[in-house]
This record gives structure tokens, sequence and C-alpha cells, in this order.
């Protein structure tokens, strides 16, 4: 879990042309954490990485919790809402099936999930990413089954987006009680990450996917978890530091790996900058506050997620963060639009009109 943005990429996938062939739109399939999760945790029993109780969802559609980590809409949601894109459900949605999958695309995201399988294991449950690909492919098998030849230019024409990567530094390398924490260095733990991702992303070429984008890290030093494990109370620059790090290592692989594997448009997006300022500068963007999380238990932090005995903040569109780890909705909106303009986002099913937004901030129940 944390403010990954790289989620909040996730979304670039949404590029896109319609699918010529059996099928009439562009579907995603999404591969990430807690910022993509739509509800695979949530059925996941004994998993510590939940959204499952108040005050999550509370201004989704009817209020109650949903299994996405905040308040309303994910940046997916959102994108994907504005370039007429179907929301994909989660993976372990009782509903999925074949025909689901051929409208809607899957989420596989999971809270608490990693590129690295040992990533959060203090959450018990969580889909690292190797369990994500693993499931990826069992979907692959249930179409082609269904559409036989035809299935592999149902793919070849998806969109795939891979968004994880905060969990492996925030819930692994820089926690002591992870072994990666002494076992390697700033530079030789990315080296790790680059070449267990490289395979990843060469797993999924195999299984078919060619449109594909793979999103950077944000400030993960300035969420509101890590300003308040610093003395200063101010961001955590070396986890900055890292992030950036990290997104010039996979902005590189990308670029080798699309120069070699073929038909393959592998791409990457980089919202690190557009993150920070919003964080740098809430009063610039319409927020007041973008260093401690709406809903909290007071004096009492961190308290890692938003529980029943929480309070809310008094205005819910004036926060950057939901909760230790993660953004508002208001906050997810603004980045989702400034994504849209800053990759060029076009609509991608233009003859499907795009639902309704499922939320309209409301201030505090107490008020």
């Amino acid at each position: 879990m944390k403010f990954n943005v790289a989620v909040t990429l996730l979304l670039v996938s949404l590029v896109g042309i319609a699918i010529q062939g059996c099928h009439g739109k562009v579907v995603q399939f999404i591969f990430g954490d807690s910022l993509s999760d739509v509800g695979n945790n949530k059925y996941l029993p004994r998993s510590l990485a939940q959204a499952s109780l108040p005050f999550y969802g509370i201004d989704f559609g009817n209020g109650l919790p949903n299994g996405r980590f905040t308040n309303g809409r994910t940046v997916a949601d959102i994108i994907g809402d504005n370039t007429g894109l179907p929301r994909p459900p989660a993976f372990l949605d009782p509903s999925l099936n074949e025909d689901v999958i051929l409208e809607n695309g899957v989420n596989y995201a999971s809270g608490g999930g990693g590129i690295l399988n040992q990533t959060g294991g203090y959450f018990i449950q969580r889909f690292p990413l190797w369990k994500q690909i693993e499931l990826f492919q069992g979907t692959t098998e249930l179409i082609t089954n269904k559409l036989g030849k035809q299935a592999a230019e149902f793919f070849q024409d998806a969109r795939f987006v891979v968004a994880l990567g905060s969990n492996d530094f925030i819930n692994n390398y820089l926690m002591p009680v992870y072994s990666d924490s002494w076992k390697y260095n700033d530079e030789t733990f990315i080296e790790y990450l680059m070449e267990t991702l490289e395979q990843q992303l060469r797993v999924l070429h195999n299984l078919g996917a060619r449109q594909l984008m793979v999103f950077g890290l944000g400030p993960m030093g300035c969420i509101p978890l890590q300003r308040i494990l610093s003395t200063s109370g101010q961001c955590q620059e070396r986890a900055n530091k890292l992030a950036l790090s990290f997104n010039k290592a996979a902005s590189n692989l990308l670029v080798n790996m699309a120069s070699k594997l073929s038909n393959a448009s592998f791409k990457f997006g980089d919202a690190y900058d557009v993150v920070n300022d919003v964080i740098r500068n809430p009063y610039k963007y319409g927020f007041n506050n973008s260093d401690s999380p709406c809903c909290s238990l007071g004096n009492i932090r961190p308290a890692l997620t938003c529980l029943p005995a929480s309070t809310l903040c008094e205005d819910r569109s004036k926060y950057v963060f939901w909760d230790e780890y993660h953004p508002s909705d208001s906050a997810n909106e603004l980045i989702a639009n400034e994504l849209i303009k800053k990759f060029g986002f076009l609509d991608v099913n233009s003859h499907a009109p795009a639902p309704a937004p499922e939320s309209a901030i409301a201030p505090s129940p107490d008020e």
C-alpha cells in the first residue's frame, strides 16, 4: 500500500484504438498494488491489507467499502471514465466470466503487492506481480477456449498496465525486518528489481501483451506515513531519490525491451513531477493539506488504515491524502486530469458513452 502513483499511471493504458476483429472495444488488463486494487484483497480473507471497513468508499456509489483504498475513485477509474474505457472488475469478483472479460478486461491489482514475491509479506495474503501474471495466464487460456484463433488478436490489441514498485521499497527494502534491506544497497536493489521486472514483462509479452505501459513511482517519501516516521515531519528525501532512480532505470529498461521484442509497444509513464507539484504546492491546486491524512485517529499516528473509530477531516475535497498511504478522490481526480493532458490520452471507445462518476465528494458526516 502507498501513494505509488505508479498506480496513478497505470492508467495510461488508455491511449487506444478500437479492436478490429472479434470484439468492438478496447479493454485493459491492470497489474498493480493498492492504488489500483478495486476489490481483490476484499476476497482474500487472511489479508491484512484491507479497505473493507468504513470510511473507505464513503464517496463512491452507496458509500460502503468496495475494496478501493480511498474514499472514492482510483486514478484508473477516472481516466477510464474520461476516455471511454470500461472499468475492469477485480479478478476475484464472483461475477467474472468470459463475457465480462471480453467487455471489460480484468484488474489483478492487489494491495500490498510488489514486483518481488517477498514484498509485503507481513500482510499475509496479497498478489505479488508474479502471481498476478499467473492469474492472467489462466485468463488467456479461458478466452482462447472461447474465441479460438481470434483470442490472439484480442490480447494483442488490449492495453496492459503494470503499476507496482513503491511497496518494494516502503514495505520491503526500507524496513529492516526484511533481509533485502541488508543484502542490497540502493543501487544493487534497483538492479535486482529491474532484472525481475524484465523477466515478468517478457512473460507478459509471451502471453500476448503488445501494448503495455509501466508506470513509474511518485514521491513516496512524502506520503503521510513517511513524514510521521521522520524526525522533522518533512518528506523523506532518501525515499524520493530511490523513486527517481527506479523511474530512470525502468524507463531505460522499457526502451531497451521495446527495441528487442517483436511487435512490442512498451512504454514508460512517469508522473513524478505532477504528483510532486500537487504535494509541494497544494494551494495552487485548491487543496489546503498535503502532509496528513483526512481519515485518522487524531494524535494516534500512524494509524495505518482508516477505521470506524477514526475522525474525518472537515472537507475531504481539500486533502491530498485520504489515509497514511493513499490519495483522496479529489487528489486522484486532479492527478488523472493532469495525466490525461500530459500523455494525450484519447477517447478509446468513442461509440460507448462513459459511465457517470460514482463519486460526489461531500463534507464529513459529522457536519
